[in-house]
């Protein structure tokens, strides 16, 4: 790799790093107007995350891991656990389509697919990955966080899809039953 794309992987990841490490400590200690777990864990369980708060500290960990992202430290584990998160974050936004300016995915998808990238890429040499050898920088390392990543985000999505079914169920049945 050229000084050049060390110097660029290195920006990378203090800027995706560290805008997930911001909105982890939002979560997880309700810095930066964040709501903490209990508050956070409140607005989980209005989007149908349930339970709420364990749900709330799983998001918050998943994106807690932008500090190693930054660092270059397990970039591997620490970019597919923010793509994760960042995933499970667009599908709540995708009914709203892409833009953030009414409410879509653009921001969670950019967030997630540049910690994919890093995942993949690696860190460069400005990092913690190359002063420890890259022993956390592996290819078993990348398809193992990969693997579990994917498995875990598909379940929480799919738990939340059928909660907000299931909420819907009992809304239209609230409904007809004051309607009736």
């Amino acid at each position: 790799m050229s000084q050049r794309t060390d110097i660029g992987l290195l920006m990378l990841r203090l800027g995706v790093g560290g805008t997930l490490a911001a909105h982890g400590a939002q979560k997880l200690f309700g810095l930066f107007g964040g709501g903490g777990p209990e508050g956070t864990g409140k607005a989980m369980e209005s989007m149908g995350f349930t339970p709420g708060k364990p749900n709330a500290l799983a998001a918050g960990l998943g994106e807690a891991g932008g500090v190693l992202l930054a660092l270059g430290l397990a970039t591997p584990a620490a970019g597919a656990a923010g793509a994760a998160t960042m995933a499970t974050a667009a599908s709540v936004h995708a009914p709203n389509g892409f833009f953030a300016m009414d409410g879509g995915l653009e921001h969670p998808a950019l967030l997630g697919m540049a910690a994919a990238v890093l995942a993949v890429t690696g860190p460069g040499r400005y990092s913690l990955d190359h002063v420890t050898g890259h022993c956390l920088n592996r290819p078993w390392v990348m398809a193992s966080a990969f693997s579990v990543c994917a498995v875990a985000t598909a379940v929480v999505i799919a738990r939340r899809q059928r909660a907000v079914a299931h909420a819907g169920d009992s809304g239209t049945d609230e409904a007809q039953a004051e309607a009736a």
